[in-house]
């Protein structure tokens, strides 16, 4: 294999990942069997990357469990490292996978999970917090691979009848509690899960409101917005500012989905200030990923059945905008183009609400001339170096993307990339063309849900594929331990 054919894989391997959308994971397996079997030691140096840049976690699950179960001892030895940072449903996920589909249960991967188990038992509050949330997938760890549980372990988890000092008794107690306010206080003193509580819980007050959401981390508190509406939290000034400390310290958090808080503002209806406050931590999230340095255009289809592609578009422009420290302009086409504008309010760069209100009125409708937002951008004399097309490539109507490209190169003097986002149908001859007239391009199909497309970002934010590819071979891959490899 030449170095461009070895570059050309793993551009390919790197687009497939940042494209495939949250699925099964027997759904997904096979991309992970395929990118390890053409280049092991790109999919190697991929893991560790993803672990820090990538968003789907089913995706951090197959990584761990093929490479703890491929051929080769260093790739073992990285899945062993990373498979200590996950929580321990996705180890018993990663277990059941190896299992199950791939058909393996290597004895480094034993050796991994039962330090896994071990670490968290020397560590009294971490193993009680982690059998509070998860005791069937702890269980189901020590009895798959026969691992003998602690003293602490086997009361907790196989005897039950957890320690008086444990929150698995706090919470016998906590449903024997005659009144809210013996609840509120064993919740807080020990700490117990508001996903665990609740369901002990008969009158909620406010009082014990606090409590719940002071046992929650502020991934549970976005998660539930809707519940906690309902509940009256909004309403009580001190129980909605222990809400509000919660959705801030969301920003910093690396276990936040960085999209979950659109979903919540969406599901639960929220009052306008603890929506900006939802929408001003996801763009906070969104800046701590990437930083797009080229001046962008953003092609948005709105031709008839595009409403799928417009509303991609519209998530898009907001985490794009909310990185980009470039000129950065959307256009939005059917047979003719207009500029997609959203207003800033005094702030420095539009929130994802602002991008709301600029798409609420465009509605798909008409016929397709991708060629009309690049004439339209022509007309404005805007330099874009990258170029992204939310489309189905369904191009029916002159002006043809391709002649205006050669016309806008001409005019400008410079040769934008091409990044098209399918979305729906698909027309292999629109990029075919692109290549065949030399415009570097590549092709992402949209197949998953808002959560996905965050992860269009790094590529966007590199200055070439190439790069981008460089940048992951230079994450080392984890090495286990000599101390603990020697005596497993």
């Amino acid at each position: 294999m030449t170095q461009n054919d070895e570059q050309d894989v793993r551009v390919q391997i790197l687009n497939s990942f940042l494209t495939t959308p949250h699925r099964k994971l027997e759904e997904l397996a096979p991309l992970h069997t395929g990118a390890l079997e053409r280049d092991p030691l790109f999919y190697g140096h991929l893991a560790p990357w993803y672990f820090e840049k990538g968003e789907v976690r089913d995706h951090k699950l197959l990584f761990v469990a093929h490479l703890a179960t491929s051929d080769h001892e260093e790739l073992r030895g990285a899945a062993w490292m990373l498979l200590q940072q996950l929580a321990p449903y996705e180890v018993a996920r990663v277990l059941d996978h190896s299992k199950q589909v791939i058909g393996k249960t290597p004895r480094s991967l034993r050796s991994a999970i039962t330090r896994y188990l071990k670490t968290r038992e020397q560590n009294i509050r971490q193993f009680d917090g982690a059998a509070l949330r998860a005791r069937n997938d702890l269980k189901h760890l020590y009895a798959s691979l026969r691992i003998k549980p602690g003293p602490r372990a086997q009361a907790i988890l196989f005897d039950e009848q957890p320690p008086a000092d444990s929150p698995l008794a706090a919470l016998k107690q906590l449903a024997k509690a005659e009144t809210a306010e013996e609840q509120a206080l064993l919740i807080l003193e020990q700490k117990i899960p508001y996903t665990t509580a609740v369901g002990a819980i008969k009158h909620v007050t406010p009082a014990l409101l606090v409590a719940l959401i002071n046992a929650m981390s502020p991934q549970e508190v976005i998660n539930n917005m809707a519940m906690l509406k309902r509940r009256g939290a909004l309403d009580d000034k001190e129980v909605k500012a222990l809400i509000d400390q919660k959705i801030t310290a969301s920003a910093s958090d690396k276990r936040v989905s960085t999209l979950k808080a659109k979903k919540a503002i969406e599901a639960a209806q929220l009052d306008e200030e603890t929506e900006q406050l939802l929408t001003d931590v996801t763009d906070q999230r969104v800046a701590s990923r990437v930083e797009i340095k080229r001046p962008t255009a953003l092609f948005v289809d709105k031709s008839s059945s595009m409403t799928k592609a417009v509303e991609v578009a519209k998530q898009l422009a907001a985490l794009v905008g909310a990185v980009i420290n470039a000129e950065f302009r959307v256009y939005a086409f059917d047979s003719a183009a207009f500029e997609v504008k959203a207003s800033v309010k005094g702030k420095d760069r539009p929130a994802l609400s602002d991008w709301e209100k600029a798409f609420k009125l465009i509605k798909a409708d008409g016929s397709t001339s991708i060629g009309a937002a690049l004439a339209k951008m022509l007309k404005d004399k805007f330099v874009a170096e990258q170029i992204v097309i939310v489309t189905d490539e369904g191009e029916n109507t002159p002006p043809l993307f391709h002649n205006a490209y050669a016309e806008y190169v001409k005019e400008m003097h410079v040769a934008p990339s091409v990044i098209i986002v399918q979305v729906d149908g698909s027309n292999p001859s629109f990029m075919a063309g692109l290549q065949k007239q030399g415009i570097e391009v590549m092709r992402y199909q949209f197949r998953g849900d808002q959560y996905s497309v965050v992860n269009i970002l790094p590529l966007m934010a590199m200055p070439s594929r190439a790069e981008m590819v460089d940048l992951i071979m230079q994450y080392p891959l984890p090495e286990r331990p000599q101390r603990i490899m020697s005596v497993e």
